[in-house]
């Protein structure tokens, strides 16, 4: 088995460019929270299922692992500063942040490229994270580019 340190894990895994995502959701208390996200892949046609993973270890991982509901926002080009926003472990990140309200209460940015709103379908244990599986329950594309991650930096695809 091949042993690596988190930075080098970290490096071989930055090869794989990905889009730039924002997961939200309100807390036990009904405060939204979120955090920028890249580990976002769709699971399954039929039903509608996708999924995302979060590190046990940051401030939003209580909110995260008792919602019923989750809202994934992909992000188009112009958002880089919004990501880097919500990619830093701080509470109240939603000061100052416009925001409105989506299926079950759930904070959805106004501009974004992709917004897919999920009912929790399943948690996996991951080892320092859980993996949510989300049902689809709604959604709205739009056109533009999108911001993409590749090898610890942002990058246009165009």
């Amino acid at each position: 088995m091949v042993k690596l340190d988190e930075t080098e894990f970290r490096k071989a895994m930055g090869i794989f460019a990905t889009g730039v995502t924002i997961v939200t959701c309100r807390d036990a208390e009904g405060r939204p929270t979120g955090m920028t996200v890249n580990s976002f892949t769709s699971v399954s046609l039929d039903p509608p299922l996708l999924l995302w993973c979060v590190n046990r270890s940051i401030l939003p991982f209580p909110a995260f692992s008792k919602t019923e509901h989750f809202a994934v926002h992909v992000l188009n080009r112009e958002q880089e500063a919004l990501s880097n926003h919500f990619a830093i472990d701080r509470p109240d990140k939603f000061t100052d942040i416009d925001y409105s309200e989506g299926v079950a209460g759930l904070p959805v940015f106004p501009d974004f490229l992709g917004l897919y709103q999920c009912q929790v379908h399943d948690r996996v244990d991951a080892g320092d994270h859980i993996i949510l599986v989300g049902r689809l329950v709604d959604y709205e594309i739009r056109t533009g580019e999108p911001l993409v991650f590749y090898g610890g930096d942002y990058h246009s695809i165009v």
